[in-house]
């Protein structure tokens, strides 16, 4: 039951201020419009903003007909320039009122134009934006479009409250809308211009589903009196999203598998480590391209036992200064080899294992009662961390906290 990608008659490529201008003015006419971003994290070392998908309600029409299932407009940017395309149609959406028909035209921005997208970020900056799993979103907009949001609504966190376990994008549009979304293009080059018609077609349906999703997910936590607990969950969502995830110098290179070697080997990795990293920011590529962690930190482990790693994808020049990477670690004198760190053998006091425990089943009895899963309430580690420190409690949000038995 419902809808697709309606098809359309004609569509435009908007590259110009005066289309973005009437985007703009599109959305100033909504309370909630949805978004969605593509970036090049597999395919660059600094991960940019590609694209910007934007849906935006037209209307919205009470009927007792179904709406009936269409085909995505093939949307492509007309020769090979850069900008915004549109795409619009129907979606429907079975509520207590009936069928209701959401009319949304979804538009695409392109942030590697010369647009100046200011105007947009102020537009959005008092809407309320639909996303599914918002950090990442979040993230790349605050980096891409100096843009922080207000207001969200995260369709995971809906999912997740009302206990649904399969949470994906596809999963709720095959659930609600009984609609198969494309995944072809998940690991797409999204900075490549012009982009083929098939990666219009997917990032389209990234988007397109996404404000009456959130219409049906919204009336049923209205139905459960889930509301108040998915504001809750939605605020924390922007806040750690604006949170730095800045790590020292010192910590990036400790990769999995760090922690277990000795510091003549771990000082082999640390060279080898940022030696990938200048190599990846020369070629423009992740640093995984050049050499993935675990033959990194296996290169370490031989060249300390004597060994010369070699990789047949290595040019000569790449092959060199990989060698002399690590020989100049091996020479390095011991007072200048890092501090490995291992987890201590300390083990948790009777008390805390008791306390851990207790929240534990709180937890779960909680989790049966609701139909939820019981890391969405409180993962295993926070739940060792407040018995080990009551403060830890910040963590979870009110509605976690009472769940789980704390106080405020």
């Amino acid at each position: 039951m419902g809808a697709g990608l309606a098809k359309v008659g004609s569509h435009d490529v908007i590259a110009s201020a005066q289309q973005l201008a009437d985007l703009i003015r599109q959305i100033d006419a909504a309370d909630r419009i949805a978004l969605d971003t593509e970036a090049d994290s597999l395919h660059s070392y600094r991960e940019k903003l590609c694209l910007i998908q934007i849906s935006v309600p037209s209307a919205v029409i009470l009927s007792n007909v179904e709406g009936s299932r269409g085909t995505a407009s093939k949307v492509a940017l007309r020769d090979g320039k850069t900008g915004l395309a549109a795409s619009c149609g129907s979606v429907a959406a079975s509520t207590s009122l009936g069928m209701t028909v959401q009319w949304v035209c979804d538009f695409i921005v392109d942030p590697l134009s010369n647009l100046d997208l200011r105007p947009l970020q102020r537009a959005l900056q008092s809407r309320e934006i639909v996303l599914h799993g918002a950090d990442y979103d979040l993230r790349m907009l605050r980096r891409g479009l100096n843009f922080a949001a207000s207001r969200i609504f995260d369709t995971v966190i809906a999912a997740r409250l009302l206990g649904i376990r399969e949470f994906s994008l596809g999963a709720l549009v095959k659930c609600f809308f009984d609609v198969e979304l494309q995944k072809h293009s998940q690991k797409a080059n999204w900075a490549i211009r012009p982009l083929a018609p098939r990666m219009m077609k997917y990032a389209l349906g990234d988007v397109h589903y996404l404000l009456p999703l959130a219409t049906k997910l919204e009336e049923d936590l209205e139905r459960f009196q889930r509301r108040d607990w998915f504001r809750q969950s939605c605020e924390r969502a922007i806040e750690s999203a604006k949170a730095e995830r800045e790590r020292s110098q010192d910590e990036l290179w400790r990769i999995a598998g760090a922690g277990a070697l000795d510091p003549q080997t771990g000082a082999v990795l640390r060279a080898l480590w940022q030696w990938r990293e200048k190599e990846a920011e020369m070629a423009d590529r992740p640093p995984f391209h050049i050499l993935q962690n675990r033959e990194l930190l296996k290169a370490a482990q031989g060249f300390t036992s004597g060994c010369v790693p070699d990789y047949e994808h290595f040019s000569a020049r790449r092959r060199q200064t990989f060698r002399e990477a690590a020989k100049f670690a091996l020479q390095l004198p011991q007072s200048e080899w890092p501090v490995m760190r291992r987890r201590s053998g300390t083990r948790p006091t009777a008390a805390i294992v008791r306390r851990a425990e207790q929240l534990r089943q709180r937890r779960d009895k909680s989790a049966q009662q609701l139909g939820l899963e019981p890391p969405f309430i409180a993962s295993r580690s926070t739940l060792e961390a407040i018995a080990t420190d009551p403060t830890w409690a910040t963590l979870l949000v009110p509605w976690q906290r009472e769940l789980i038995g704390i106080k405020e």
